[in-house]
């Protein structure tokens, strides 16, 4: 049988956080040429990392398997010591309530609650919500006047934030990001960049994220470049 999760805490007892050991991905149809082909990378607790890429070079990809979104061909990928590969389906849901938080362009904000009660929706079932924290990061995101409306009521940006904001908000071990800022402008996205590197700081999260900006991988503390499947 297929084992369940294991307990998540993130206490800073673990050093490396994330760990990426030489992960192959195809897709149907594409086996000659892997999106990934042996990729290793870890990721130290309270570190951050910039993963760049050029367009297709499987950045999106790998956030996705370190998130247990999807399944790697082979290798292994672990958070906090658990091995990805050793998890069923509810484990890997609980890995995403739990230590693992996950920001994509796609904002996936449920359409049904409104500003306020998306940005509390992971922290409640993590058994985090934390409301002072949840008043400063809606405050510092520029979300104080907008509890009341739905996601379709807002516009691309202010959707963008409110996803970071519920992401942050349940203070996960580890928060993946596929290009968080790139629906915000210049000086939106600075003050995004600032709270996220900020949290990291405060709670030693680890931030692995995908950008094509030079300005914001190199304000993270290691960056790695993507291209033909491996680490250059």
């Amino acid at each position: 049988m297929v084992a369940g999760p294991k307990q998540f805490f993130h206490d800073g007892s673990a050093r490396v956080l994330l760990e990426i050991q030489n992960i192959r991905k195809s897709y149907p149809g594409q086996s000659d040429r892997p999106v990934l082909a042996g990729v290793t990378i870890n990721l130290d607790a309270g570190e951050t990392l910039a993963l760049t890429g050029e367009s297709g070079s499987g950045k999106s990809t790998l956030l996705h398997l370190a998130g247990a979104l999807d399944q790697f061909d082979s290798g292994e990928i672990s958070v906090q010591g658990q091995k990805l590969s050793e998890l069923n389906d509810s484990g890997r849901a609980s890995l995403r309530r739990g230590p693992v938080a996950l920001v994509f362009q796609q904002f996936n904000l449920i359409p049904s609650l409104n500003v306020s009660q998306n940005l509390a929706f992971h922290a409640r079932i993590a058994g985090r919500h934390d409301p002072d924290w949840l008043a400063e990061l809606s405050d510092r995101l520029g979300l104080a006047g907008l509890h009341e409306r739905f996601p379709e009521q807002l516009s691309g940006g202010q959707q963008q934030r409110v996803a970071i904001g519920r992401a942050l908000a349940a203070r996960p071990a580890l928060m993946l990001a596929d290009e968080p800022t790139g629906n915000l402008d210049e000086t939106a996205s600075g003050r995004v960049m600032a709270l996220m590197l900020d949290l990291v700081t405060r709670s030693g999260t680890a931030l692995f994220l995908v950008t094509h900006s030079d300005k914001i991988a190199n304000q993270l503390d290691r960056r790695v470049h993507l291209s033909g499947g491996t680490i250059r």
